[in-house]
């Protein structure tokens, strides 16, 4: 009997190993290739590779964004305020950015339009803003209190004494009163001496009696009576004797015996000392 030959299948290469390279964006990972006749491991799929590569360097362009906020920022179509400020992290929120770009938005911090340019840098925008404000109000001050000094510089002495002097410190009626130079104007003015110095007397009392004495000649002098005889002869509007006038005088007034002022106001000092006033004198005293 022929020899039965035996058929035997072809072996393969039990382990065939090979080198294959998956180009993941730049990246190039070396994977074995393990044949089917031994243990293998699943190959390696290239889109989840690709992913987690593109992850990767999108993860880096976020960062290197983060690291380089522009300060600021073109509004586009569907923009808010908020959505603006939530996106790129502004601190304090829309308000904060509204607050510091309320000059370029306007009034209402609902409407902005596409191009509009705002600062996204709100803290150094609104840092800066102040300063120039404290500045502007500083400068400001400074010239106020520079106009007020040359204001104050401008008004006189007597202007300044106007303003801060009392009401009750103003200068008395005699001293800014002026008197006619006659009897009526000297009866007056020694009223205004005697109501200084406490002495009473009235104007019609007054009158009366010069009228009688010396018919209101300021110069009379009396050289017959007994005064005369003694050598003290009455003078004046009241005939007054000089010892009694240099008793009696006013300070104040002229030592001189004939002017009449100081002799209306002596004589009328000596009545009220002996009679309590020259109303109460009616003939010779």
């Amino acid at each position: 009997m022929p020899e039965i030959g035996k058929h035997r299948r072809s072996r393969t290469s039990s382990l065939t190993r090979g080198i294959i390279a998956v180009s993941t964006g730049g990246a190039a990972l070396a994977l074995p290739l393990i044949g089917a006749t031994g243990a293998f491991a699943a190959p390696a799929q290239p889109a989840a590779v690709e992913k987690a590569a593109t992850s990767t360097a999108v993860s880096g362009k976020g960062i290197a964004a983060q690291k380089s906020t522009p300060s600021d920022y073109s509004v586009v179509v569907g923009d808010t305020l908020a959505k603006i400020a939530r996106e790129h992290s502004v601190s304090g929120g829309w308000k904060a950015l509204y607050e510091g770009n309320q000059k370029v938005v306007g009034g209402n911090p609902d409407l902005i339009h596409p191009g509009l340019k705002i600062t996204l840098d709100v803290k150094g925008e609104k840092k800066s803003a102040d300063k120039a404000e404290k500045a502007e109000s500083k400068a400001s001050d400074r010239a106020e209190e520079s106009s007020d000094r040359a204001d104050r510089s401008e008004r006189t002495s007597t202007e300044i004494a106007a303003e801060g002097a009392p009401a009750a410190e103003a200068a008395p009626a005699a001293e800014s009163t002026s008197y006619t130079n006659d009897l009526d104007g000297w009866i007056k003015e020694s009223l205004a001496v005697m109501a200084e110095h406490g002495i009473p007397g009235t104007y019609e009392g007054i009158h009366r009696n010069i009228i009688r004495e010396s018919a209101g000649d300021p110069q009379a002098i009396n050289n017959w009576d007994i005064n005369a005889i003694n050598g003290v002869p009455s003078k004046g509007l009241l005939q007054v004797i000089d010892p009694t006038f240099q008793a009696y005088h006013v300070p104040g007034t002229s030592m001189d015996s004939y002017d009449p002022v100081a002799n209306i106001t002596a004589a009328c000092n000596y009545a009220a000392d002996r009679y309590g006033s020259i109303d109460n004198v009616f003939g010779a005293y």
